[in-house]
């Protein structure tokens, strides 16, 4: 009886597995195969880099910045482009691609962890952008702290991602989910430190700072890669990442699941 339940068990975690896996090469087929995502994938962070970081290095000491601005950066296209990707859940919603997955026997967590990934798949692509343009710019990091910053990578993704689903979970229109990922990205690239230091900053926008989930991602990345002394333990940034992931994880699910089965 025991072995009968443990080969089920493992009889459904392989399904789990299998759900994952084959979510996340469909978008990664899907990326290769429309030009407009991968030219927007390398287009977008030398546009922001260009626009933004040409402007801090232009200021007094903005030299000094390059590299604080350059970790940043990688981090915010993480976080962007991911959020940006997973608003694909409402074509599929429209194509009943959903309905077809939620209505197979595996868990609604195993779609959309399989749909955070794969969109993460050109948010790391969107970092050869970021690194090219700050090369032009003349800001290098050493292959050590770059190796560092594409290991902690998915986590940023799976972050931006979990992020973006509550959204995703209550909006089912393309052009509204991809205003109001902007809406949420956009005050974090100011708010977080991706630019420039919030330590500063008066209370109210410090508490926003603090319940932003890209503010500990980048924390942590320059404290792993030593460009800046950290604000918060490593320790204490993995924590709040993963637990605010978590809450956006199980929240957006839920608003997700539930839409596609009131349909």
């Amino acid at each position: 009886m025991n072995e009968y339940i443990l080969a089920r068990k493992k009889s459904r975690y392989f399904r789990e597995l299998n759900t994952i896996v084959a979510v996340i090469a469909r978008e990664v087929t899907v990326f290769f195969k429309s030009p407009a995502a991968i030219i927007m994938s390398l287009a977008m962070p030398v546009m922001m880099m260009f626009m933004i970081g040409g402007n801090m290095m232009g200021i007094a000491g903005g030299e000094s910045l390059g590299p604080f601005m350059l970790v940043g950066m990688l981090v915010n296209m993480l976080f962007m482009v991911t959020c940006m990707g997973m608003s694909s859940l409402v074509d599929d919603h429209e194509t009943d691609f959903n309905q077809e997955i939620l209505v197979s026997p595996v868990s609604r967590y195993s779609l959309v962890i399989g749909k955070i990934f794969g969109a993460s798949f050109g948010a790391i692509i969107s970092m050869a952008g970021t690194i090219i343009v700050g090369l032009m710019m003349g800001i290098t990091l050493p292959l050590c702290q770059l190796l560092l910053i594409l290991a902690l990578s998915p986590l940023m993704c799976f972050a931006g991602g979990a992020m973006s689903m509550i959204l995703i979970g209550l909006i089912k229109s393309k052009k509204t989910a991809n205003f109001a990922v902007m809406l949420i990205t956009m005050p974090q690239m100011f708010l977080s430190g991706a630019i420039i230091p919030v330590n500063e900053s008066n209370t109210v926008l410090l508490i926003l700072s603090r319940l932003m989930p890209m503010t500990y991602c980048i924390d942590l990345t320059r404290a792993i890669t030593g460009i800046e002394q950290p604000t918060f333990n490593p320790a204490v940034n993995f924590a709040a990442i993963t637990a605010l992931s978590f809450i956006c994880l199980v929240i957006g699910t839920f608003f997700f699941a539930r839409s596609e089965t009131n349909r």
